[in-house]
């Protein structure tokens, strides 16, 4: 094997690895593609606005009204937890691969029996389909790329979780383009549309999933640190935390308050772009929709990015940019009467928002260990659920009929400043020694 920086040296095969996991070590690259895959089908969940605007449409038989629009996609964003930390204890001890091939299979079928609702009366198709099903399954397959790549890329785990979750970021905006002409085919039957959506989910999920596997035991990097642990849990400096572990510990719950507190902010946000866009900025309707479409870019790319940059600055210094920048831009959005200035501003949010995304999952890795992250990032995405649903409740709430964004984004930004606090007191814990 070449002792290039950066390449995989050889290793004994692990004891522990299921019989179908067995085999040479693979091309850690051909894994990250695979993840990649993955995460693509499963983001592009994040597409539901398209589809909801169809379903409330003059045209469409099921002619739903805003709040039943809202349903599915919100019972599947309640359901990715419930998937991610199921799928996050059976991943470490039985493996990635199963764990991801589930997610991607119950996530595809959900989809594609969402394609059978055709009427008002059939919105519980939808809800059992995109949500339930949907949405556990995503869960499932979310986590399973995000821990198994860690131990895979120790030289550089920032940013692979980073291009990881960023592909999860950018499956929206490749599928969004892609459902609108489906539904320009067929405006009367907007379910019809996630057909061949589920299909082609369900070949690129499996594809992906297939090449998922977890390193041989003594797998190490050359110029990274030596992860046994990763594998074996034998560290002379301490063994990796197990989920109980990491739940005794104040690291635990400090960084799920800064994940928590960074979706809040980046979403306050999202969940109000289009209406704030146009009625801040002057921006058109279907300005503002354009607008939308390409901030989600920055919401990819900010996963990459912000992920790299934690491996170069260190995670904490991120962390506090992340929350500082976001708390400063939603005080001044407001403000940005010009539309280039609520451009810049806005694309800053996205791209911390989802620089929180694509910087954490490495951070617990860091803190805890790799060989429990799927269990113990999995539960930390409770965050996701409960920034998810504070910040849009207190953004609504206080824009208020009579629109006062002000107010909203400046609460909102204050929030997010005064959380920018906490990194500077959460430090690596100690590994356990026994």
């Amino acid at each position: 094997m070449s002792s290039t920086p950066g390449a995989a040296q050889p290793a004994r095969q692990s004891v522990h690895a299921p019989e179908s996991e067995r085999g040479g070590t693979p091309n850690r690259w051909v894994i990250l593609v695979g993840g990649i895959l993955v995460q693509l089908a499963i983001g592009a969940v994040y597409a539901w606005s398209v589809f909801s605007r169809a379903f409330q449409a003059p045209e469409s038989a099921m002619h739903l009204s805003k709040v039943q629009a809202a349903i599915p996609f919100e019972v599947a964003i309640g359901m990715i937890f419930v998937g991610t930390f199921i799928g996050g204890r059976i991943q470490d001890r039985r493996g990635p691969r199963v764990v991801a091939l589930v997610g991607v299979v119950l996530y595809s079928l959900g989809i594609l029996l969402s394609s059978f609702a055709r009427g008002a009366d059939q919105l519980w198709i939808l809800i059992l389909g995109y949500g339930v099903l949907s949405g556990f399954g995503l869960g499932l397959a979310y986590i399973v790329p995000i821990a198994m790549l860690q131990k895979w890329f120790p030289d550089k785990a920032g940013l692979i979780t980073g291009l990881a979750v960023g592909g999860f970021g950018f499956g929206a905006v490749i599928t969004a383009p892609v459902a609108q002409g489906l539904l320009r085919a067929n405006p009367a039957e907007p379910a019809a549309a996630f057909l061949p959506l589920g299909l082609a989910y369900l070949v690129l999920g499996v594809l992906g999933a297939l090449t998922f596997r977890n390193p041989p035991s003594g797998y190490t990097v050359a110029g990274a640190p030596a992860t046994k642990a990763a594998t074996t849990g034998d560290d002379p400096a301490g063994r990796d935390f197990t989920q109980a572990e990491a739940l005794r510990t104040p690291q635990w719950y400090l960084l799920t308050a800064i994940l928590a507190l960074s979706v809040t902010a980046g979403i306050s946000l999202i969940s109000v772009a289009s209406a704030t866009a146009i009625e801040v900025a002057g921006f058109t309707a279907a300005g503002a929709a354009a607008l939308v479409g390409v901030l989600g870019l920055f919401n990819g790319a900010g996963r990459i990015l912000w992920a790299a940059a934690s491996d170069r600055m260190g995670k904490m210094p991120a962390f506090v940019g992340i929350l500082a920048i976001q708390g400063l831009c939603l005080i001044l959005i407001p403000h940005a009467g010009a539309a280039w200035m609520f451009v810049v501003l806005a694309a800053l949010i996205y791209t911390c928002y989802g620089g929180g995304f694509g910087t954490m999952p490495s951070t617990a890795g860091q803190f805890f260990g790799v060989k429990n992250a799927g269990g113990i990032y999995g539960l930390m995405l409770i965050a996701w659920s409960i920034g998810g649903v504070a910040g849009p409740l207190i953004t609504t709430a206080l824009i208020g009929d009579d629109k006062n964004y002000t107010l909203a984004f400046t609460v909102i930004g204050a929030i997010s400043l005064v959380g920018a606090a906490i990194p500077f007191i959460t430090r690596k814990p100690a590994r356990p020694t026994a």
